[in-house]
């Protein structure tokens, strides 16, 4: 796409197995469709190869940036540092797990007027986890709906696009945990961006494990919500 530049970011946390593929498969995509882009990856803390194999692409290939934790801040901490170090007009993210299919893409820009007032987000059209994960998606959606008022099929699906501007605009996000997407959603929303939610396809993990489940993520999620509710005034 000529005139559209866009900086990808993929958090990745334990992700040697998935990885390498993840990025060929991305940086075959972004080669074929877009005349300026970059990709960055965020190393969060692992403690595995995932930081060895990334540097070692981005040594080769100058389009590929490694952002490196040295130790695991979270998923939003992760975010934040790739947005931050992002530097063309739109964003993306998309996990690493090797759970999307980089080239649904295609699908989100179809929805993308390129307008600053507009974020493109995607929702998983049949997901591809356990039982207890989606039994958590939903009762994660319902307190998010209540507390924040935010209604959207699926607010952690890592798939998104949206400009630069807007991300600007709504800085800083606080989270550093599980919470960042809902943040970072009910902002767009108040100060006007639009969210158009496209359908995108999941596929079951290969390799590796989620942390998404585990107790500590949950119990900071719920810190960081009051936090964030106060700083509302709601």
């Amino acid at each position: 796409m000529e005139n559209f530049s866009i900086s990808v970011v993929l958090p990745a946390h334990n992700e040697e197995q998935n990885i390498k593929k993840t990025i060929t498969d991305t940086l075959h995509y972004l080669e074929k469709t877009f005349s300026s882009y970059q990709l960055i990856v965020v190393n969060d803390g692992s403690h595995d190869k995932t930081k060895e194999i990334v540097d070692k692409i981005s040594h080769d290939n100058s389009s590929v940036r490694l952002i490196n934790h040295s130790i695991n801040k979270g998923y939003g901490s992760a975010l934040r540092s790739g947005f931050e170090s992002a530097a063309n007009e739109y964003m993306f993210l998309m996990d690493s797990d090797g759970q999307f299919d980089i080239n649904d893409l295609d699908m989100l820009l179809n929805s993308f007027s390129g307008a600053n007032n507009e974020a493109i987000i995607g929702y998983r059209k049949k997901r591809a986890d356990s039982l207890l994960r989606k039994l958590n998606q939903y009762l994660y959606h319902q307190y998010i709906r209540l507390f924040f008022g935010l209604d959207v099929r699926d607010i952690d699906c890592a798939f998104k696009l949206f400009s630069r501007y807007s991300y600007e605009n709504i800085k800083p996000i606080k989270s550093d945990g599980a919470l960042f997407s809902a943040e970072m959603l009910i902002k767009f929303k108040n100060i006007g961006v639009q969210l158009k939610e496209v359908p995108v396809s999941h596929f079951p993990r290969k390799f590796g494990n989620s942390s998404g489940a585990n107790i500590n993520v949950i119990i900071k999620m719920f810190k960081e919500s009051w936090k964030f509710r106060k700083e509302l005034k709601i």
